[in-house]
């Protein structure tokens, strides 16, 4: 469990089970999903491929974080999956935000253990001769422009933690358009 302090404020994870969805897929466990990514590279095991993860947010009345996983068969195709949490505040500090976003983000990463990851290269070892290969990024919402250019370091090093390559605005897609549309998006609350 991932626990953040900023200032006075504690930032803990959520405590119930995670729930995923995409556009055809409803009320998955992470398991599910995993088995849809699995299923998605065995279908073109030998392209290349681009697995990311990426949490946004959106500040009303309340805090809405939505994290997304998306796995791009680069040049052929996409499939992706959110998952959201809402806390019942407006979250106005930057820094306070960010860190939560990445909090999400390093959740997420953390369900790729070591065994789903060599599941995944698993399905990618040579087919016919040729095989394909695969680049796990953690997306940050954060860049070079703005306000959160002085987090960048911060969050950086608390990504490299992980499996996955830390990647700022504009390469962070996950976090800054997939991601964004859902949080967005006002239908997204009726989830």
């Amino acid at each position: 469990m991932v626990i953040i302090k900023t200032g006075a404020a504690k930032i803990a994870p959520q405590q119930h089970p995670l729930v995923f969805s995409n556009s055809k897929y409803h009320h998955l466990a992470f398991d599910q999903v995993y088995e849809h990514i699995i299923s998605f590279i065995k279908q073109a095991p030998y392209f290349e491929y681009r697995l990311s993860i990426g949490t946004d947010s959106q500040v009303c009345k309340q805090t809405l974080f939505v994290t997304a996983i998306h796995l791009h068969r680069i040049g052929r195709g996409a499939t992706g999956f959110i998952t959201k949490h809402i806390i019942p505040r407006p979250i106005h500090s930057l820094r306070e935000k960010i860190y939560y976003e990445t909090a999400r983000t390093l959740e997420i990463a953390s369900l790729f253990t070591d065994e789903r990851i060599e599941g995944i290269i698993e399905c990618l070892v040579k087919h016919s001769g040729r095989s394909g290969d695969i680049h796990f990024e953690f997306h940050l919402d954060i860049g070079t422009r703005g306000a959160t250019r002085d987090l960048i370091n911060e969050m950086v090093a608390m990504a490299k933690s992980t499996a996955f390559e830390p990647k700022i605005k504009p390469e962070s897609y996950a976090a800054s358009c997939y991601a964004n549309r859902y949080t967005k998006d006002s239908h997204i609350n009726e989830m």
